[in-house]
């Protein structure tokens, strides 16, 4: 989604009732969040909206970037926030090979998710990655890590749910992403 570098756009003032409700939104979403969420969004904070590219809403605090949304789709965290709180979030690992078509803007195919390298919840050796025996259903948001690397290089939308993935072994996994390196990762807002 954020493939080409680009500019902000216009900075608007977030009223307290609407930041009340993205507030709310973010904990629907990442329950896990909960105890974080006052250091996350502070209540006497004055929260901003950045517009950019492709009809996407940044919510920030001053020049750092928090969590973005495309229209009315899941509101997604920043990168920034997904590598301060990690275990907040469910989360996959990719192998080693699938890092630099991720770090490329590629979608990320399910190969990449299933080999020996990658980690999907549910299975017995998943560890962190477990997501205490739950699968994952299409449409949720996920932290994608690498396997070797210690933070998380992208975030994005599950196209098939974990379960599919281990029996069909191959299509898309997830789409729609930012990821290390992207233009939302490179956009200035000093």
């Amino acid at each position: 989604m954020f493939k080409k570098d680009f500019t902000a756009g216009s900075k608007t003032k977030v009223k307290s009732s609407v930041q009340r409700g993205i507030r709310q939104k973010v904990l629907d979403t990442y329950p896990r969040l909960e105890p974080y969420i006052d250091e996350i969004l502070p209540k006497k904070e004055q929260l901003d909206m950045v517009k950019v590219p492709d009809r996407v809403s940044l919510y920030c605090l001053g020049s750092q970037p928090l969590f973005w949304q495309h229209m009315d789709d899941a509101i997604m965290p920043h990168l920034t926030v997904v590598h301060r709180y990690p275990w907040c979030f469910p989360r996959i690992r990719i192998d080693r090979g699938a890092i630099r078509f991720v770090l490329s803007g590629a979608t990320l195919m399910v190969p990449g998710l299933t080999s020996p390298g990658g980690r999907l919840p549910g299975e017995p050796d998943a560890g962190e990655y477990g997501n205490e025996g739950k699968e994952l259903e299409p449409g949720e948001v996920v932290v994608v890590d690498a396997e070797g690397k210690e933070n998380a290089c992208m975030i994005g939308v599950l196209k098939m749910g974990t379960k599919e993935m281990k029996e069909k072994k191959k299509g898309v996994g997830i789409e729609n992403g930012h990821y290390v390196g992207d233009g939302l990762w490179k956009l200035d807002l000093s």
